[in-house]
C-alpha cells in the first residue's frame, strides 16, 4: 500500500487520500451457486468440482429458501482460497469496470488510494452495487472510511505513515497477549522448548514488517521475564 500512496502522491508531494471498505459478514454471507460457478468457469475436471462442490455445500450458515446456501466457515484453509476466487469477480470490476489503479485488497477489507477526497466518495455506491449484483454482499455501513494518507491509514494491522509503518494498538496488545498464554502453555507441559520458540519468532517476523525495533526488543524482554518468573 505504502506503493500505491508514494505513486498516488508523487512522493508526499501532494495530499492523498484513503478510502478503506469491508464486506458485512462477509464468511457468513458468500454465495455457494455464485461460488461454484465461479470455480466450474477456472476448473475443468468434473472430478475436482465434485470435489469442491462437496466441501463448499458441507457448511451452511444461511439459508434464504431451498436453493440459496451461504456460508464459509471463518479458519478453514480452503475458506481462505475460495474467499480469494470469490472476491476476484469483485476485484476484475474494479479495475476493468471502475478502472481504479491504485486498488488494494485482502480478503474482505479493501483500500483506494486518490488525490481526489470527492472522487472516492462517489465511488461508495457503485463499489456497493458492484458487490451487491456480482456477489450477492453488502459493504458494512459502519467500516466506511477515508482519511488523509498522512494521518496513516490502519490496514491489515499495520499503520502506514508517510515514510515508515507502525503496528496497530490492538495487534500489539494481541501479539504480547498470545505470547504468554504460549508461555503458560510451555511451563504447563501442553507445548515444548521448540514450539514456543518458534511461537516468538512467528511474532518477531510479524513485527518486522513495521518500523518496531524498540518493540520487538520489549517483545524478547518480556519473554524472558514471563519465562523465568
Amino acid at each position: 500500500m505504502e506503493r500505491m500512496i508514494r505513486a498516488e502522491s508523487r512522493n508526499f508531494t501532494r495530499p492523498c487520500f484513503a478510502l478503506k471498505c469491508d464486506v458485512k459478514k462477509f464468511f457468513d454471507t458468500v454465495d455457494h451457486q455464485i461460488l461454484l460457478s465461479v470455480l466450474c468457469k477456472k476448473i475443468a475436471d468434473p472430478d475436482t468440482i465434485w470435489l469442491l462442490r462437496e466441501i463448499v455445500e458441507s457448511f451452511v450458515i444461511n439459508q434464504t429458501n431451498l436453493f440459496d446456501h451461504q456460508g464459509l466457515p471463518i479458519g478453514n484453509l480452503t475458506s481462505q482460497l475460495f474467499a480469494n476466487i470469490y472476491m476476484n469477480e469483485f476485484d476484475q470490476s474494479v479495475k476493468q469496470e471502475l478502472r481504479l489503479q491504485h486498488y488494494a485488497r485482502y480478503t474482505d477489507d479493501f483500500v483506494i488510494i486518490s488525490t481526489k477526497r470527492q472522487k472516492l466518495e462517489e465511488l461508495i455506491d457503485p463499489l456497493r452495487t458492484l458487490l451487491q449484483t456480482k456477489l450477492k454482499l453488502n459493504l458494512h455501513p459502519k467500516k466506511i472510511s477515508i482519511r488523509a494518507c498522512h494521518q496513516g491509514i490502519d490496514f491489515l494491522g499495520y499503520v502506514s505513515l508517510p515514510y515508515h509503518r507502525l503496528m496497530r494498538a490492538k495487534t500489539r496488545k494481541r501479539i504480547f497477549h498470545k505470547l504468554k498464554a504460549r508461555i503458560s502453555q510451555y511451563q504447563s507441559g501442553a507445548i515444548n522448548e521448540k514450539t514456543l520458540s518458534q511461537s516468538l519468532q512467528s511474532y518477531l517476523g510479524v513485527l518486522s514488517h513495521a518500523n518496531t525495533h524498540q518493540l520487538s526488543q520489549d517483545l524478547q524482554n518480556q519473554y524472558w521475564f514471563w519465562l523465568h518468573e
